[in-house]
């Protein structure tokens, strides 16, 4: 252990008696679940079952998200195991109740303190722990360590300014990143980064990148095509602060009616998303408040969780949001996930701020299955084409579909990697043939 880490360790301990504090003040500002903010302490709110648990933690949305590939395999191919899930968001916490399959149990992530650690991993005794992306807590790690607990980072990401921190106290990297069995990073510049601070590199994988369609209510969809008909459809995916408006303004050019669905990045931007279309007088309903699409109505603000899957299907071509914020002046976001419409052979377009998907979307360009204008004026130079031309729309997406199967590789060879770190499968009964 580095005298960095032996500090953290002594500092938190000091600090922890303060968060039950901090967690109430956070529960009232909507940033903790009221009752279930106990969890953050290392208290469980769920028993514990009986055998083997492997214990996976993605911090956020994005990270937990792509974690459910893992628990799908899991569930597959090693029923014998217990899973858990944890995850520091309550917005995570709403869409993993949604899309967890039964009988995979979901808790907050305990704080970095010390007794809560210790609390934690005490009542749940996993055997392995999987951890995505960049979510690495000492004081978690280093007692899961010492409990024996087989530990992985998978779709690790480490942006040069973390490394450069790291670099600083090189000691604590390579003590902190020892105590992996595996890690696997997302992409050859976050291995690259990482093995500058000392960390071992196992492989590369991106689990963003795996997995199959978004799943969808079919009961939901039925109702929801009936109601918009034969107009043509556009989904604006995952937008951001200033897209909402800069994309229904750039759409009022085209000369085609069509019906677009506004799916907010963050849900809770609704209401000041609304406040600025009825400011322009634009009319539109809204998901969330039950609001019915009717024969007038050609703007849908679609404003739930959980629900991407449902309205990418109804979609004719997507825009990707999260991709227009330099163009706009907003600040830069990076692109969301330009594989959820592909994988349901959409034909997507994107602005230019693309920075966390650039192998992706250098694919889905090569492959001809998607399109980037520079910002939301120049959409209409894509999308009057694309929904005038039905049958060319159709194979743009197509062509993202065969781009989009081919990336499903990385989830093979995680799940090949996880093997020497899981628990010991049970031995199957003698079934065969008597002597």
């Amino acid at each position: 252990m580095s005298w960095a880490l032996d500090l953290y360790r002594w500092v938190t301990g000091g600090l922890e008696r303060y968060a039950p504090r901090l967690l109430e003040m956070r529960v009232r500002r909507g940033k903790e679940h009221p009752e279930r903010f106990l969890e953050r302490l290392g208290q469980a709110s769920a028993p514990r079952p009986p055998g083997p648990l492997v214990w996976l933690h993605g911090v956020s949305v994005g990270e937990a998200v792509s974690l459910l590939p893992v628990v799908e395999r899991l569930r597959q191919k090693r029923p014998d195991l217990t899973v858990l899930i944890t995850s520091g968001t309550v917005t995570s916490a709403e869409v993993l109740a949604r899309r967890l399959p039964e009988g995979v149990i979901h808790q907050f992530a305990p704080v970095d303190g010390p007794e809560a650690a210790a609390r934690f991993l005490e009542h749940w005794r996993p055997s392995a722990a999987i951890f995505v992306e960049s979510e690495l807590w000492p004081n978690l790690i280093g007692q899961a360590h010492e409990r024996g607990v087989r530990l992985a980072l998978v779709s690790g990401r480490m942006t040069e300014g973390s490394a450069a921190n790291w670099r600083r106290f090189r000691g604590a990297a390579e003590a902190l990143f020892g105590q992996f069995d595996l890690i696997l990073p997302q992409d050859r510049e976050a291995a690259e980064r990482f093995q500058s601070i000392g960390a071992r590199v196992d492989g590369l994988v991106n689990l963003k990148l795996a997995g199959g369609p978004l799943g969808h209510d079919s009961s939901a969809f039925a109702p929801l095509s009936a109601a918009i008909g034969d107009r043509p459809v556009v989904v604006a995916a995952s937008t951001h602060a200033g897209e909402e408006i800069a994309i229904v303004r750039a759409l009022d050019a085209l000369h085609e009616r069509l019906f677009l669905i506004l799916i907010p990045r963050h849900p809770e931007r609704a209401d000041g998303v609304g406040e600025a279309l009825a400011a322009e007088g634009y009319q539109f309903a809204r998901r969330s408040r039950g609001e019915p699409i009717t024969a007038e109505t050609d703007l849908y603000l679609a404003d739930t969780l959980g629900e991407m899957g449902l309205f990418l299907r109804l979609a004719d071509v997507v825009v990707l949001g999260g991709s227009f914020g330099p163009a706009l002046g907003t600040g830069m976001v990076g692109g969301h996930n330009p594989l959820e419409p592909a994988r349901l052979g959409k034909p997507a377009v994107s602005g230019p701020d693309i920075s966390n998907w650039k192998g992706v979307y250098a694919d889905l360009l090569a492959a001809g299955g998607m399109q980037i204008v520079p910002c939301p004026h120049d959409l209409t130079t894509v999308l009057g084409p694309l929904l005038s031309n039905p049958p060319m729309a159709q194979a743009m997406g197509e062509r993202a579909r065969r781009a989009a199967t081919a990336a499903d590789a990385d989830l093979d060879r995680l799940w090949a990697a996880l093997q020497p770190l899981l628990p010991p499968a049970p031995a199957r009964a003698n079934g065969g043939r008597g002597r």
